[in-house]
């Protein structure tokens, strides 16, 4: 159908349009069967991943598949939870690294997830400071916070915490990466909550406390995410192992 600015497809074309991206999808799972006939030994496999677990759990995981089948290739790619979903929707990737809350929206029904771990938040602080291992979230309202930018989910966690709490929280710094806010937290600029595993090259100069329980701090899931369709190939399986064995290193009694 075309309009004043260019071309829209008619409902008969929305429709052939729907059964094409499925038949594509079949294809790729198709594809990914036969390459399942493959020995464990070779194979390409294209990951996607996201920052956090790309610096921590992923590196450990890729390591692993390196020592113990080094003829199989890795291809990653890291992004936002949204374009890996489309990622795998597409083909660009057999296997990604996902997280997830509470409330975070549903993945489609064409998605199989793999519990990893559970990720829990902890609180940054510079290593001088007075506060203990253990502490409450409302004893910290007076305090400055330091988070990444607003699009990022451990914004929201503080700012859902602290509602919860009964107080706003008083941001004076949005950094762009935890490096960044590692660094501010030392200079004592203020404190910061983050996922663990942002934590696991922390510098010298900061310390990690915990929250008390009775706080109930939001944690996020990390899942292996697949087309729910697709037959894992030798070298899928091969990192899905990879992955679990450094989660039971790296987050020793919250692997799933």
């Amino acid at each position: 159908m075309r309009l004043p600015r260019g071309v829209q497809p008619t409902e008969a074309g929305e429709i052939l349009l729907a059964r094409a991206r499925l038949f594509r999808r079949e294809m790729r799972a198709a594809r990914g069967d036969l390459q399942a006939l493959r020995g464990p030994e070779q194979g390409t496999l294209r990951l996607g991943s996201f920052p956090t677990a790309s610096a921590s759990l992923l590196a450990e995981g890729l390591k692993i598949v390196h020592q113990r089948w080094p003829a199989i290739e890795i291809q990653v790619r890291s992004a936002l939870r949204p374009q890996l979903i489309d990622m795998l929707h597409t083909g660009k990737v057999e296997l990604a690294l996902m997280w997830s809350y509470s409330w975070t929206e549903a993945t489609e029904q064409s998605l199989s997830l793999v519990p990893v771990a559970t990720d829990r938040t902890v609180l940054l602080v510079a290593a001088d400071s007075p506060l203990g291992k253990v502490v409450s979230l409302p004893a910290l309202r007076d305090l400055r916070w330091i988070i990444r930018h607003d699009q990022y989910p451990a914004s929201e966690v503080l700012s859902r915490s602290c509602e919860a709490a009964s107080f706003a929280p008083r941001v004076v710094y949005g950094a762009s990466d935890y490096q960044e806010l590692q660094a501010m937290v030392a200079a004592g600029v203020g404190i910061a909550m983050v996922p663990e595993l942002a934590t696991s090259h922390h510098r010298p100069d900061v310390r990690i406390l915990s929250f008390s329980p009775a706080d109930r701090i939001p944690a996020h899931s990390i899942t292996i995410a697949s087309l729910a369709r697709r037959q894992y190939t030798p070298a899928m399986y091969a990192m899905s192992q990879a992955i679990h064995d450094a989660a039971r290193t790296i987050v020793p009694g919250r692997w799933a």
